[in-house]
């Protein structure tokens, strides 16, 4: 603890010598449905949190529904005081922000690696995840690739409308993968970028999407999964900054238009042993095999966590590249684990059923289980959709199916913490409620 402490110490105090005029730091951590919370502090009081000092804050803060408010889950939120959870810093994560007006820096905090660590923080979900394979001498390698949109900053009727082409000053309304999308966009993309490796994120590939105003980014593959989820956390919460400066809007939602493709979270996965050898590739890559069943067996199960609200859902099928059921296949974009063609030493699955705004380290965590569970059952998978096109099982298509199906799968519960799952499914089951509690207009021109 004390080598932490001065490890933390030295990274506030660089960080306030390379930036004097910063004042405050967000020390922020990601909720339940994948939005950041936290407190701003002052940069001096940072030093004596660094130092040792308590960091608390509301363990019920995990908790807030996807508009921020509290439901009743068990007795947390209305019948437990509403206590203070200790929280620690993230090393390494302490790093200026630059689209703000006034000069600022953020960090991440966590109360994983704390006495006592909150059972349903999506970090520390993860981290027990984590642990629990390296026992096993499993060492997850983990890359994320992210889709977002971008629109007008400007809502019209509450929707989004086209973002404009920059040099022409028409709406860019024409789905296309073009390389010249990436040119006429550069300024923003570019600044995206740069701010992201300012934060510590590893860019790779950037892409312009099929859909209008549609990019991806690619990060760098980790060792680490936690810093992994970390990247992808970030991205999105500096993109949306980033872009706000530009005139635009950013969004991860998952299908912002019906008639044009959704946004993903791709994740890439590696399985090594501690000499380095890729698990998945050893006996004529019957590890790979088992590791695919492993995740379709417990896919259907997932779906709260792959398909957060209901718009996640709309997502699912009738567009490009997106399944409507569990299946896999070589070097397939409509399968949701593709296995990309590659060396015996780089063999992976890409997990691709999660939306772009869904929760990156629940969603890590929950691949992870899988593949850990593929492992031990050493069961063959369903055929590929190489082989059968039809090849697949069924999942949940709407929230409360989906919650009934996740809440009591023992796998799940063991490997991701009974008390997280059961904290998770009360969140989306009441979040899904409170969505429903709105009459839309389409329903008076329908049935008034």
């Amino acid at each position: 603890m004390k080598s932490q402490s001065s490890t933390l110490l030295a990274e506030v105090r660089t960080f306030r010598q390379n930036h004097p005029d910063v004042r405050y730091v967000d020390l922020i951590a990601l909720d339940i449905p994948g939005h950041f919370y936290g407190k701003r502090y002052p940069v001096d009081m940072l030093e004596k949190v660094a130092a040792g000092s308590p960091l608390k804050l509301p363990q019920n803060a995990v908790l807030l529904g996807a508009q921020g408010g509290l439901f009743k889950i068990g007795d947390y939120c209305f019948h437990d005081g509403d206590p203070d959870a200790n929280r620690r810093l993230v090393p390494g994560t302490l790093k200026p922000v630059s689209w703000e007006a006034q000069p600022l820096g953020q960090m991440l905090i966590t109360s994983d690696g704390t006495e006592a660590p909150i059972e349903f923080e999506p970090r520390e979900v993860l981290a027990q995840v984590l642990e629990r394979l390296q026992r096993k001498g499993i060492h997850p390698v983990v890359a994320f690739e992210l889709e977002f949109y971008l629109f007008d900053k400007k809502l019209s009727d509450g929707l989004p409308q086209f973002a404009r082409d920059p040099l022409s000053d028409d709406a860019d309304d024409q789905p296309n993968l073009h390389i010249e999308r990436l040119s006429r966009f550069a300024p923003v993309l570019d600044d995206m970028v740069e701010t992201a490796k300012a934060q510590g994120i590893d860019i790779t590939v950037i892409t312009a999407e099929l859909g209008p105003g549609q990019f991806e980014i690619n990060f760098g593959h980790l060792e680490d999964g936690l810093r992994a989820a970390d990247w992808a956390a970030l991205f999105c919460r500096s993109t949306r900054g980033v872009a706000l400066k530009h005139g635009y809007r950013a969004s991860f939602m998952a299908k912002p238009y019906l008639q044009h493709p959704g946004s993903g979270m791709h994740v890439h996965v590696s399985l090594y042993d501690a000499a380095g050898n890729n698990l998945l590739a050893a006996h004529q890559q019957q590890p790979l095999r088992h590791a695919v069943a492993g995740c379709l067996e417990l896919l259907p199960h997932c779906m709260p966590i792959f398909s957060p609200n209901h718009n996640a859902f709309r997502r699912l099928g009738g567009t490009v590249n997106a399944a409507t059921r569990a299946c896999w296949g070589f070097e397939d974009r409509d399968a949701c684990v593709r296995i990309p063609e590659s060396d015996p030493r780089n063999l992976r699955i890409e997990h691709r059923l999660a939306s772009a705004d869904a929760n990156p380290y629940l969603v890590l965590a929950a691949i992870l289980v899988g593949l850990e569970h593929g492992l031990e059952a050493a069961k063959e998978p369903i055929a590929p959709l190489n082989d059968d096109r039809n090849s697949g099982a069924d999942f949940p298509l709407e929230m409360l199916e989906a919650v009934r199906a996740m809440q009591h799968q023992p796998t799940l519960r063991e490997g991701l913490g009974a008390e997280f799952v059961d904290v998770y499914c009360e969140n989306k089951r009441q979040d899904h409620l409170a969505f429903q509690q709105e009459i839309h207009a389409r329903e008076y021109r329908w049935y008034l």
